[in-house]
């Protein structure tokens, strides 16, 4: 942890080693591996980056001794790229997921003082307690839902029908007693206790907070009800667009430009409207080049432009449901006439369950401030990843798996007393699909072609790869 955060007391190591490997879970490391005083993760996308898995990129280490210790590139792999780092491939195939957690299962013994709880069941969460489930260390993954909502493909689940039930995947098939549906409503660190509201207190050795962000929906889904309504929700949306034919949508970063392609690409004949605060659409980080072919994309689809005006009454708006024939005001006096509104504006961090706890420890967004090792600043055993991690970076699903494989490799290095993994945010890598035929994007802040693309996230929005991380089979 570095100098500069006050320092509490890590809690008593609990984890034991077979001989040979103490305190180098998964085998020996290659020296170049960064491992100093220093942070950095995988994975992510807000609604539109790179490859979303749930379980985040990095896998847990094979039972060979050369299997365990590449490193990626402080970027993360290229979304879609079936290249996994820039170090050499281990001389041996890794073995079976299966075999995997045998091995390691066989090499790592943790004793009852360590219990990691994981607040928040998005992909950064979610990625987190894949690996520790990985890593047979003992853990709690509490959320609100029943369900992960891959939300990288909320806007196609709005537009096509039948499509949602792929978006939402169980938390207890996966993780079966390790997850716990609740609300957490306070955090305790002087006893290490998360408070639950129902009353329930989990007792935790190292805490990850996850608790991600808010946002209008469908670009969001934050409602605390139970997978099939929320599925039911998404497919009451379809109906809605369906019975429109002027649809304004509201916004123009990336969640506006996917959700205006999206309803191009499944409704052509439907008039679009895109009314944006800015000139350039999309996000600010991205390439001027990526920019540019956004726009020209939506123009090509047929999608009308509004840029450089901002809505005057988004506040009483009638939002995701189709009412014939409203008119809706910029404050320069342009007027739209539309069937339905949708909004598709930034996002708000998630922070009611430690902002009692831990409110002189947030930024002004409400995001945790942490050190290099995503530690929360003066907790060497509380670490906060996604959204909810103050970094200067976009809050992206691709970045919260980033940190979830940093925030899970520094518990187990801190537990074996080796040095602890840092993040660095590196170039930025974003793909926004613009319809399931069409996308742009950059890679490790290089533009990629449409076509890549749209192979690597249009046509699917990962939603298979995070079925598959999950351990469950997708639906038809």
């Amino acid at each position: 942890m570095g100098a500069d955060a006050e320092k509490v007391a890590a809690p008593r190591s609990g984890l034991r080693c077979s001989p040979g490997r103490a305190g180098r879970p998964g085998g020996r490391q290659r020296p170049a591996a960064p491992q100093g005083r220093g942070p950095q993760t995988a994975l992510g996308l807000r609604s539109g980056p790179a490859p979303p898995s749930p379980a985040g990129s990095l896998a847990p280490p094979a039972a060979g001794r050369r299997a365990a210790g590449r490193t990626c590139p402080r970027s993360g792999p290229a979304p879609g790229s079936r290249r996994g780092c820039t170090g050499r491939a281990p001389h041996r195939p890794a073995p079976r997921r299966g075999r995997q957690r045998r091995a390691m299962g066989s090499r790592l013994s943790v004793d009852g003082s360590v219990r990691v709880v994981v607040v928040g069941g998005g992909f950064g969460g979610t990625a987190a307690a894949s690996l520790l489930k990985a890593w047979a260390i003992p853990f709690v993954l509490v959320d609100a839902g029943d369900a992960f909502h891959h939300n990288v493909a909320a806007l196609r689940a709005a537009v096509q029908s039948g499509f949602a039930k792929k978006t939402f995947i169980s938390y207890s098939v996966t993780f079966g007693e390790s997850f716990r549906q609740g609300k957490v409503v306070g955090i305790d660190p002087g006893r290490q206790q998360v408070l639950l509201s129902d009353g329930e207190e989990l007792h935790y050795s190292h805490l990850i907070l996850a608790t991600g962000s808010d946002g209008p929906f469908p670009g969001k889904f934050n409602k605390d009800i139970d997978m099939e309504s929320a599925i039911q929700t998404y497919e009451d949306m379809v109906k809605e667009i369906e019975k429109s034919e002027r649809i304004l949508v509201v916004g123009g970063g990336a969640a506006g430009v996917e959700m205006a392609a999206e309803i191009k690409t499944e409704y052509p004949a439907k008039e679009v409207t895109l009314i944006h605060s800015k000139i350039a659409l999309a996000d600010v980080e991205l390439l001027d080049s990526v920019r540019q072919e956004v726009k020209e994309i939506l123009l090509r689809k047929g999608v009308h432009l509004l840029l450089s005006e901002r809505v005057s009454d988004v506040e009483n708006l009638t939002l995701n449901q189709f009412q014939k024939d409203m008119v809706v005001r910029t404050e320069k006096g342009t007027e739209v006439v539309a069937d339905m509104v949708v909004l598709c504006t930034g996002i708000k961090i998630n922070s009611s369950a430690y902002a009692a706890a831990f409110g002189d420890k947030m930024a002004s967004n409400s995001a945790l401030k942490v050190n290099k090792h995503l530690q929360l600043e003066g907790y060497e055993n509380i670490y906060a990843i996604g959204d909810c991690a103050d970094l200067k970076e976009p809050k992206m699903a691709y970045h919260a798996g980033l940190h979830a494989n940093i925030a899970v490799t520094n518990i187990i290095n801190s537990l074996t007393h080796k040095p602890l993994k840092t993040y660095e945010p590196g170039s930025l890598t974003f793909l926004l699909s613009m319809g399931r035929n069409d996308g742009v994007g950059q890679v490790n802040g290089f533009y990629v072609g449409r076509l890549l693309v749209t192979i690597a996230k249009s046509r699917d929005l990962f939603v298979s790869k995070s079925w598959k991380t999950m351990g469950q089979t997708m639906p038809s």
